[in-house]
């Protein structure tokens, strides 16, 4: 006689994830949106893997040799392109999203190590530009927030075509994080939901686009460096447009890139992996001969000085974080554990970031809830986090004998699996094959 649990097999199609999903469905009728990124299993930086000097290459010795960490962003035609102490900066996220505190937190963070912050969807907050020695001020298809006086105030301009999580699409900010001072700085009611557009109002394409970039540079009196963001989709495409366009720098978001909130299905089955994204815009890039003179920043899944260091040696200028930024603050924190289980997750495992609900007062408008994220020390810890990637990545770069990170090149890596090889255009470990090269 079977025992109940005896021989029980799971259905690698229906598993217990798409189960709940489906009843979930059933239940509600109502699509599931979440933040966080993608959680499928895709090919990553960590299919790669670094060839280290030995006989045939020369290493740097860590305490005695320099390697330099300094990058300059958009100095093709802007008077005042920022100049950054380390490639690593801190990717849009909006106050809406976030609280007045995370916003500040990651301004602090990223001014003590000498890198730049971006404000996201909704504007500028006096909290942001105030603790951001560099500030990136986006512009959305919502214009949410969208002031002149503002654009003038920040260090660079980021036009944002689409990001990672959700190419293709708006974001959304439910009406539970609709404040009186987010409605107020987005022109909405109060506690409405509100849902980003998935384009530019007034363009339509690459030839609008270098009309607005001209407008907005003469609001800027040429002065600040204009970005364009673009979530990975036809990446080898949309960087040429892009360039032509008139962008000084480009913003490449590959799938793993995180979101406030989004639909499950856009997140999981929408764009490309970040490590398949970076060989085709660097190829962009080389092929208009602007490659190092636009600068490239990749993000999408940043998470350690080895992933900063290998998205440098594909070809990017600089990386981008923003899940991680707020993991460092603090989200997911086990010592908010009980919280968590309290509302249906656990630490480690909470997305609903658009509930406002969050115990670490990182992704909340709730006043109560926010007075849990001491800005002062999240900006220390996010300094800390950064040092932490800089250093590792300095030291794989030592280890290939490379005296600055973007000395850093394909050269240098092999992928350890044949998605990878293909994706990353590098050689499979102990060959000199790469599928599809010819």
């Amino acid at each position: 006689m079977n025992t109940p649990n005896q021989a029980l097999r799971e259905s690698a199609t229906f598993d217990r994830g798409v189960i709940s999903a489906i009843q979930r469905a059933a239940e509600t009728g109502i699509y599931d949106i979440r933040g966080w990124g993608a959680k499928r299993k895709l090919p990553h930086f960590d299919d790669l893997l670094f060839l280290g000097a030995s006989m045939s290459r020369y290493p740097l010795e860590g305490y005695r040799e320099k390697c330099d960490t300094d990058v300059v962003l958009g100095d093709r035609n802007a008077k005042f392109p920022l100049h950054l102490d380390i490639p690593i900066t801190i990717a849009g996220m909006s106050f809406g999203a976030l609280s007045g505190q995370a916003k500040e937190a990651l301004g602090r963070g990223a001014s003590e190590v000498g890198t730049s912050t971006t404000t996201g969807d909704g504007g500028m907050t006096p909290e942001e530009r105030g603790q951001s020695k560099n500030l990136v001020y986006q512009y959305l298809p919502s214009r949410y927030g969208m002031n002149p006086d503002d654009l003038r105030k920040a260090d660079a301009i980021e036009i944002v075509l689409g990001q990672g999580a959700k190419p293709g699409g708006g974001g959304m900010l439910l009406g539970q994080k609709i404040t009186e001072r987010v409605a107020g700085m987005r022109t909405l009611p109060m506690g409405v939901d509100q849902r980003s557009a998935c384009r530019h109002p007034d363009w339509t394409g690459p030839d609008d686009l270098a009309i607005k970039i001209i407008e907005l540079r003469e609001i800027t009196n040429w002065e600040k460096p204009i970005y364009i963001k673009v979530g990975a989709t036809r990446t080898y495409y949309d960087v040429k447009l892009a360039v032509k366009a008139g962008a000084d720098v480009v913003v490449v978001d590959g799938m793993q890139g995180g979101t406030a909130a989004t639909q499950d299905v856009f997140i999981e089955h929408v764009g490309i992996p970040t490590l398949a994204a970076i060989p085709q815009a660097v190829q962009a890039l080389q092929e208009l001969g602007v490659h190092r003179k636009v600068q490239l920043i990749v993000s999408g899944g940043i998470r350690s000085g080895a992933d900063v260091a290998k998205a440098m040696a594909l070809g990017a200028d600089a990386v981008a974080i923003g899940t991680a930024a707020l993991i460092a603050l603090g989200d997911n924190s086990p010592r908010y554990a009980k919280q968590y289980e309290e509302l249906g997750s656990a630490a480690g495992f909470y997305d609903d970031f658009q509930a406002g609900k969050d115990p670490a007062g990182i992704t909340t408008q709730d006043p109560e809830l926010s007075k849990n994220l001491d800005p002062v020390e999240g900006g220390r810890r996010l300094a800390n986090y950064l040092r932490v990637l800089t250093m590792e990545a300095q030291t794989l770069a030592r280890a290939c004998g490379k005296s600055h990170l973007r000395n850093l090149e394909p050269e240098d890596l092999v992928a350890l699996t044949v998605e990878a090889s293909a994706m990353a255009r590098v050689p499979l470990a102990g060959t000199t094959w790469i599928p599809g090269a010819l």
